[in-house]
């Protein structure tokens, strides 16, 4: 089996192929170019360096999101094209869990987190050992959740490339109980999402949707002008 991982749901780029349990090629690469012009042709390039065929493909995994609206639309776009047209199944992962993964075996919690501007984050709580969901993966300001985490009393283990972006916070909350991992694991690893895929069931390739956590500005002000006509 030769499974092909796709993670464009931030704006690093994470790519592998792994093929009955080795890891044939993995790429990551943090450059913010745009995912739209360049995922494709580097997958392709990947495929090549790895002399594997389209057709050679057995299953697709893909970051589902959260982060970018557009960044989680291309690589879950790309992933269903490829799944529904060579006919594979389709496998969709929660991206903070993807960055999660980077710090498995931590002797304590494990905190992904994608910044969201204004003070708020795509963020997640997970145990260091099995990956279990402790506090759902969610939209939130930062400054609350990091509250919410103190409570459970534990180390935390912070990840992901935004993580230096809330440093100075997450110490002021958490004190000692923050550490932070290192910075070649603050990247998503798409061998990680693959890993992860093969624990999970099979997505629907025709009813697979992001899932972005949080509503676009263009809903948000929707509501806003309906709750001011029924005002």
């Amino acid at each position: 089996m030769i499974y092909l991982g796709i993670d464009t749901s931030n704006s690093p780029l994470a790519l592998a192929l792994i093929e009955d349990g080795v890891v044939l090629i993995e790429e990551t690469a943090n450059l913010k170019i745009n995912h739209s012009l360049t995922a494709m042709p580097a997958i392709e390039e990947m495929m090549k360096k790895a002399k594997v065929l389209p057709a050679d493909l057995t299953h697709i995994a893909v970051a589902e999101g959260p982060g970018s609206y557009t960044g989680v639309r291309i690589g879950l776009t790309i992933a269903k094209t490829l799944a529904w047209s060579l006919k594979i199944p389709l496998h969709s992962v929660s991206s903070l869990k993807v960055l999660a993964a980077n710090g498995q075996g931590f002797d304590g919690l494990v905190c992904p987190i994608m910044d969201a501007r204004r003070g708020t984050a795509f963020i997640g709580l997970y145990e260091g050992t099995g990956l279990k969901s402790v506090l759902a993966d969610q939209h939130s300001d930062v400054k609350e959740f990091l509250l919410k985490a103190k409570e459970l009393g534990r180390p935390v283990l912070f990840t992901g490339i935004d993580a230096a972006l809330h440093e100075a916070l997450i110490v002021e909350v958490l004190g000692r109980a923050a550490h932070f991992s290192s910075i070649q694991n603050r990247l998503p690893r798409a061998s990680n999402l693959i890993l992860l895929a093969q624990q999970s069931e099979e997505s629907d390739v025709h009813h697979a949707v992001p899932e972005y956590r949080r509503i676009t500005e263009a809903e948000a002000n929707y509501n806003k002008a309906q709750e001011g006509q029924i005002l």
